[in-house]
């Protein structure tokens, strides 16, 4: 069964970046080294990427909101504030998953600005995997590579309500395994899916492989 998607593409950039020392948004891309002039940032490859699959991408920022404006706006996406980002990366999502019901979309895909952009051949299995699902028992459709799962996330109707009842100080891999049985994990040949930069030897790492 195919189902009729009208997408939202979400991306939380509310962090600190503090183990970084920089805002992760703005690392460029492709990796250079750090200093080095580029075209392209993590936030702005994000959001094109995202853009290709959704009928609009909304950005989560917190005080980081003065640096990444131009970005999100530039590019074409909108801008959601985290009023307090200290709260943690979940009240982002709820944040960024609750206008997407505001904007009267029932599914997401979701990403997080530290997780490279992934190749478009990935983005295309996730979004056919998400839209052939039976309705009712696949909420979300979730990438993996060699046994590690990443993002970006495909989330349905079901699963964003799940997210949105929890407490604020669940997290997502808690709701994720209470719902396992709702959730088809997708292999594909993409080691950026698992990809997660926290460190300026992290990145340094990305440049080099």
């Amino acid at each position: 069964m195919t189902r009729a998607l009208s997408l939202c593409g979400v991306i939380l950039a509310a962090g600190s970046s503090s183990r970084m020392g920089t805002d992760k948004a703005l690392l460029p891309w492709p990796p250079v080294p750090l200093g080095a002039p580029s075209a392209d940032t993590f936030l702005s490859a994000a959001i094109r990427s995202l853009a290709l699959y959704t009928d609009q991408v909304l950005v989560v920022v917190g005080d980081n909101e003065p640096n990444l404006m131009p970005i999100i706006y530039s590019a074409g996406a909108s801008l959601l504030r985290n009023p307090d980002p200290s709260r943690g990366q979940f009240s982002s999502l709820q944040i960024g998953l609750q206008e997407v019901l505001n904007l009267g979309r029932d599914a997401a895909m979701l990403t997080l600005v530290d997780r490279p952009p992934v190749g478009l051949q990935t983005m295309e299995i996730l979004h056919e995997h998400f839209a052939t699902a039976a309705a009712g028992w696949k909420w979300a459709v979730i990438p993996e590579y060699q046994g590690k799962h990443g993002h970006p996330i495909v989330i349905g109707r079901e699963m964003l309500e799940a997210f949105l009842r929890a407490p604020l100080t669940s997290n997502a891999r808690e709701i994720e395994h209470a719902h396992q049985e709702h959730i088809e994990y997708v292999p594909v040949d993409d080691p950026l899916v698992a990809v997660n930069i926290n460190t300026p030897e992290d990145y340094a790492a990305l440049a080099l492989a």
